[in-house]
C-alpha cells in the first residue's frame, strides 16, 4: 500500500516531494509526546486542540463506521491510506492498522496531535504526503521562540496553505479520482492570489479573515500580537456538538453562518391565476474553498424556500425535511460519484467517476429560479422567506451505520433572506439561528420552506 501510496502523490498533485513520505512502521509511536507533555508549557494551546476535530480525527465514531465499512468493502486496502492522515503516528509506527485501534498506543490514539504536527519539516499537497522527523526540534511559525524544553525553529511550511494541504486534499487510492479537493479549489481562488492562506481563517477569531490573537504561545514565551488559535473549527458542528460537550460546535454554526449571503429577487406585484417567478441568489462570500467542502458525497447543503400569504397560508415551498429527515424537492449542493457501474454511490472506495459536482467556489454566485401560481384567494402582501441549511450527512446515512435514535443530525441555519410580493410583508421574528436538531427543523415546516453553483 505504501508503494501504491508514494507513487500517486506524485502523479496527482504533479509536485515533486522533496524527501520521501514517511511510510508504514518507519518510526515508533515512543519518539512522539503526548499531548498531556505539551500542556506543562501550552496549555492554553493545548485545551484549544483538546476539543478540536483534529483531537478526535481518529476516534471520531462517524469517521470509524465509514472506515470499518470501508475496509469491509475493500479486504483492507484503504485501512492505511485513510489511517494515514486521521492517525499519522499510528500508521508510521505500525500500530494501525488493524483499524480497530486494538495494537494502537496512547499516543497514537490521540489523533493529529502537538508533537506530530509540529514535527513535519516539508511535505506535498494530497494523500498525508508529509515527512515526519520527530524529535528535539519543533517547527512554527517564530524565529524567536527559544524554549527550555526543546529546540525551536522557524519553518515558513507552517505559514503555508501546502501544510494544511497535505492531507485536506484526497484522491482515491484506485484510480486518483478527487474525492476532497479543498486545497486545489483553494489555490484556485482569488484566496490564493491575494496570499490569504488556510490558517489566516481557520487560525484566528476573523473567521472569514485574518484577525491577531494577541497573546503567549506558552506560560514563560513573550507575549505577541497574534498567536494561532488551535481549535481550527470548520464545518463539523455535528460531532463537535457529540464529542467536545459542545464546545465547539457553536464556533462550527459561527463559520457556517459567516460563509455564505443569500438574496430573494421577486417582482413587485403579481396578479392571481398568474405563474410569479423568482430566484434567490447564494453568494459563497465568506469560504476560500467550495461551499461545502471535504468529503462532500454525504455533506448536504441545500435551500428551503416558502411563500405564504398574509394569514400565513402557504402558497409553495421547497426544500423541507419530511417526517423521516429526508429533504424534499430541493437541489442539493454536493459531489455525486458513480461506482464502476455507472451507478451513484456514497461509498468514496467504489467511486470510478464524479457524476457532478455543483458546489459554489469562492466569491461566487449560484442563482435558484422558483415559481409558483397566485391563488385567487390569496391576502396580500405575499412573503417569500428562503434559508440556506446545512448538515453534515443525511440522517438517512447516520440512522443506517448506528440505528435509529443514536444520533439526531442538526440542521443548522447558514444565511435567511426575504421577499414581498403586492406589498411590504411582515419578516418573521426568528429566535437564535443556527445550531438547530433535527426536531427543531421539522418544527418549522409550515413555516419555512436547498443550494447550487458554477463557476
Amino acid at each position: 500500500m505504501l508503494l501504491l501510496f508514494a507513487s500517486f502523490v506524485l502523479l496527482a498533485t504533479g509536485t515533486a516531494v522533496a524527501a520521501e513520505p514517511t511510510g508504514f512502521g518507519e518510526l515508533d509511536s515512543d519518539d512522539f509526546d503526548s499531548h498531556s507533555k505539551c500542556a506543562n508549557c501550552h496549555a492554553i494551546i493545548r485545551s484549544q486542540w483538546q476539543g478540536s476535530m483534529h483531537a478526535y480525527a481518529y476516534t471520531d465514531p462517524l469517521y470509524q463506521a465509514e472506515l470499518q465499512m470501508a475496509g469491509e468493502g475493500t479486504g483492507g486496502q484503504t485501512d492505511e491510506f485513510c489511517s494515514r492522515c486521521h492517525t499519522p503516528i499510528g500508521v508510521m509506527s505500525g500500530e494501525v492498522p488493524p483499524i480497530d485501534g486494538s495494537m494502537a498506543s496512547d499516543v497514537a490514539l490521540e489523533g493529529v496531535q502537538c508533537d506530530f504536527c509540529h514535527t513535519v519539516p516539508e511535505g506535498a499537497v494530497g494523500d498525508g504526503a508529509f515527512v515526519s522527523t520527530p524529535g528535539e526540534i519543533k517547527w512554527g511559525p517564530h524565529d524567536d521562540a527559544p524554549s527550555a524544553a526543546h529546540e525551536s525553529e522557524f519553518n515558513e511550511f507552517y505559514t503555508d496553505a501546502e501544510y494544511c494541504g497535505m492531507c485536506h486534499n484526497v484522491n482515491s487510492p484506485f484510480n486518483g479520482l478527487p474525492l476532497d479537493d479543498t486545497y486545489t479549489s483553494w489555490a484556485d481562488s482569488q484566496y490564493a492570489e491575494d496570499e490569504v492562506a488556510c490558517q489566516d481563517c481557520h487560525m484566528s477569531p476573523g473567521i472569514t479573515q485574518f484577525e491577531a490573537n494577541p497573546g503567549r504561545s506558552a506560560s514563560s514565551a513573550p507575549k505577541r500580537d497574534h498567536i494561532s488559535l488551535h481549535d481550527i473549527v470548520g464545518a463539523n458542528s455535528f460531532m463537535l456538538g457529540e464529542l467536545s460537550d459542545g464546545q465547539y460546535g457553536e464556533k462550527a454554526v459561527e463559520r457556517l453562518q459567516q460563509a455564505a449571503k443569500l438574496e430573494v429577487s421577486a417582482p413587485e406585484e403579481a396578479i392571481s391565476g398568474e405563474t410569479v417567478m423568482f430566484d434567490v441568489s447564494i453568494t459563497n462570500s465568506g469560504a476560500g474553498h467550495k461551499l461545502p467542502t471535504g468529503i462532500t458525497e454525504v455533506r448536504q447543503m441545500w435551500l428551503a424556500v416558502s411563500v405564504t400569504d398574509a394569514e400565513g397560508k402557504e402558497l409553495y415551498r421547497s426544500g423541507q425535511l419530511n417526517s423521516e429527515g429526508s429533504i424534499e424537492d430541493a437541489v442539493i449542493y454536493h459531489t455525486v460519484l458513480a461506482d464502476a457501474d455507472g451507478q451513484i454511490t456514497d461509498k468514496l472506495w467504489e467511486a470510478e467517476s464524479i457524476v457532478s459536482d455543483n458546489r459554489i467556489l469562492p466569491k461566487e454566485t449560484a442563482v435558484e429560479s422558483h415559481s409558483f401560481v397566485m391563488p385567487e384567494d390569496a391576502v396580500d402582501p405575499i412573503l417569500v422567506e428562503a434559508k440556506l441549511l446545512y448538515r453534515s450527512a443525511s440522517q438517512d446515512m447516520v440512522d443506517e451505520l448506528f440505528g435509529e435514535g443514536t444520533y439526531d443530525v442538526p440542521v443548522i441555519d447558514m444565511s435567511e433572506a426575504y421577499g414581498s410580493i403586492n406589498g411590504e410583508a411582515d419578516v418573521p421574528s426568528n429566535g437564535t439561528p443556527g445550531f438547530t436538531g433535527l426536531l427543531l427543523v421539522i418544527s418549522l415546516i409550515a413555516a419555512v420552506g436547498i443550494y447550487r453553483t458554477k463557476k
